[in-house]
């Protein structure tokens, strides 16, 4: 589907910002190598609506995406600002996550390669052997594979199958990983990647995994809760911000 309603002049400031952060969401995951091609997809609500959410148009590699580039959706499918190609799939996923699990605020959907070969491993989870892993316990949920996402049923599914938790393991597939902000989405999307990473590495050797006691991994949590904030900053948000000081030094037409 297509489309050509042009972008308001007039934006906020909130939705400047949340467009330049999904833009820089786009050029990191391409930095780090969670893209393929120019399929998956990221979203984020629009501020100021609970049923719009911003896309990038189809075709663009993801480090080509520019905050200007991004489509404005609303619930009933409708494009209501931007233009270019909203693909099928982005559309039956994303706006069934957004309009059925309201926490998820920014969506990012990847086929990033460690934790997409996880989920290729027959009953595999990612286990709290790890640092990294302890802070996925309890936040992550796992679906079988169904074929491609081509209605809003299969949308929904996953959707239901993410609940209010933050990461949906797609099995024989790729994540979805969300988050109140994109700087909270990102964060999470970057960890769960290197503690898949990390678990294979260790699989690899051919010997058990060393998986954490329960009681150390709740106290751990404990300990990643009243470590959120450094002085009175967001850990997240300070992670990101010096990952966007990255871009800036190496592609900061992102942010135009």
């Amino acid at each position: 589907m297509s489309a050509s309603p042009q972008i308001s002049s007039v934006q906020s400031d909130a939705q400047r910002r949340a467009r330049i952060d999904l833009a820089a969401c786009h050029r990191l995951a391409a930095h780090f190598g969670y893209h393929e091609g120019i399929d998956n997809h990221m979203t984020m609500l629009v501020p100021g609506f609970a049923d719009r959410f911003y896309l990038a148009p189809f075709g663009l590699l993801w480090s080509e995406v520019k905050a200007s580039d991004l489509l404005e959706l609303d619930f009933a499918a409708k494009l209501v600002g931007g233009r270019g190609l909203v693909e099928h799939t982005a559309l039956y996923i994303h706006l069934s996550v957004h309009r059925l699990a309201p926490h998820a605020r920014c969506v990012l959907h990847t086929h990033m390669p460690y934790a997409t070969a996880l989920g290729m491993l027959e009953g595999a989870r990612l286990e709290t052997a790890s640092q990294s892993a302890i802070g996925f316990h309890d936040e992550i949920a796992y679906a079988d594979y169904n074929g491609l996402a081509l209605d809003y049923a299969e949308g929904e599914r996953m959707a239901r199958a993410l609940g209010s938790r933050s990461v949906l393991m797609l099995r024989n597939h790729g994540v979805l990983v969300t988050g109140a902000s994109a700087a909270q989405a990102f964060e999470r999307l970057y960890f769960l990647e290197r503690a898949c990473h990390v678990q294979l590495l260790a699989l690899s050797t051919g010997r058990r995994l060393g998986v954490l006691p329960e009681p150390l991994v709740r106290a751990t949590l404990a300990q990643f809760v009243a470590c959120e904030n450094v002085g009175s900053e967001d850990r997240a948000q300070l992670h990101f911000e010096a990952l966007k000081r990255l871009l800036d030094r190496s592609g900061a037409d992102y942010a135009s």
